[in-house]
């Protein structure tokens, strides 16, 4: 087999544009195949994906990395007793088990906001984001005077699983932190999920998403502020989801006559 050079490697003429973003782009080619390094770097991405998705959560060393800065915790569990079978049947991953629902009956008290810490598809993107995002948070909940729950921090965790806890603890709003599904150049992104008055049975359209939180991605300050704008919006309107918008990025100009005129408006990203 002939030897691959770097002068066989016929690069892309948009090339440029890979130093702006983290995706596959413009890879290149070695006559009628993929040049062997890219190659090389889609196998690892890949790999880390993979690690990203059966690696468990360290449960006990975020909760004392939490504790140290001032988060009290309560631990629960879904359905799912193993990671098999969380990937498996991701119904179980929305249910909370019995024992745990009953602890955390045990701790519920009146709130305004609940927040939920879960695994996810990616344990590393807890394990990375979750603590710097809640500092970015804390401050601005302070200030807005919330009165917010003991962190429910919950292993085999899917989106909906928040529902559960928001049954029993009954916020009128709950804040969900979950692993995203790993992608081929990110297998840290960390999901935001909002939802106001959280119970069994809310649909995905009756939620928000701040999508792709880590350092490559939105940085923790900026989806800490698009955050707390939609836990003020929600809580002023009574509701999440395709009803709310997020606008925490329009930039207005106010005209002479005088009509506001939209420069930028950030969306409302899925996973």
């Amino acid at each position: 087999m002939a030897r691959e050079d770097s002068q066989s490697v016929q690069t892309d003429p948009w090339s440029a544009l890979k130093s702006v973003t983290s995706a596959r782009i413009a890879l290149g080619r070695c006559g009628v195949s993929m040049p062997t390094a890219e190659n090389l770097r889609f196998s690892l991405a890949h790999a880390q994906a993979r690690d990203a998705v059966h690696a468990p959560l360290d449960v006990a060393a975020l909760e004392q990395r939490l504790a140290e800065v001032g988060f009290a915790c309560v631990t629960v569990a879904s359905q799912a007793e193993e990671r098999q079978r969380y990937l498996q049947r991701p119904d179980l991953g929305r249910l909370l088990a019995e024992e745990s629902r009953q602890r955390l009956a045990q701790s519920a008290a009146p709130c305004d906001l609940a927040l939920v810490i879960g695994d996810g598809l990616s344990s590393l993107a807890i394990e990375r984001n979750a603590l710097p995002f809640l500092l970015e948070l804390r401050p601005l909940l302070e200030q807005g005077q919330w009165r917010v729950a003991p962190l429910v921090l919950a292993t085999q965790a899917r989106v909906a699983l928040g529902d559960e806890v928001g049954q029993v603890l009954k916020p009128q709003l709950l804040v969900m932190l979950i692993g995203e599904r790993p992608g081929l150049s990110a297998p840290d992104s960390m999901g935001i999920y909002l939802t106001y008055a959280a119970r069994s049975g809310r649909l995905d359209s009756e939620r928000n998403c701040i999508s792709n939180v880590r350092p490559q991605g939105l940085s923790y300050a900026a989806a800490a502020h698009k955050l707390y704008w939609l836990l003020t919006q929600a809580r002023q309107r009574g509701l999440t989801g395709v009803g709310l918008k997020d606008e925490s990025d329009t930039l207005c100009i106010i005209a002479a006559d005088p009509t506001p005129v939209i420069l930028a408006a950030g969306g409302n990203p899925e996973d």
